[in-house]
């Protein structure tokens, strides 16, 4: 099987996209899918998680290293 045929083959197994990003809520334990929301600010990226189970809310942030560059 070629390396083209591989990569394109379904039964390849791949991780869930950005699974390993997505936090647990630290009070219940639940799950987070999606951040209700995110900003940017002075090269740090911020999200905001809401529980839906137990209603927790908190931020997560993290450094930007590289400037982003719009056209």
């Amino acid at each position: 099987m070629s390396v083209a045929e591989l990569l394109l083959s379904s039964d390849t197994p791949r991780p869930a996209p950005r699974a390993s990003d997505m936090p647990d809520c630290p009070i219940c334990a639940d799950s987070l899918v999606a951040a209700e929301g995110s900003a940017f600010s002075d090269g740090e990226l911020s999200y905001l998680w809401s529980c839906e189970t137990c209603g927790y809310g908190f931020v997560t942030r993290h450094a930007i290293k590289k400037a982003f560059v719009c056209n």
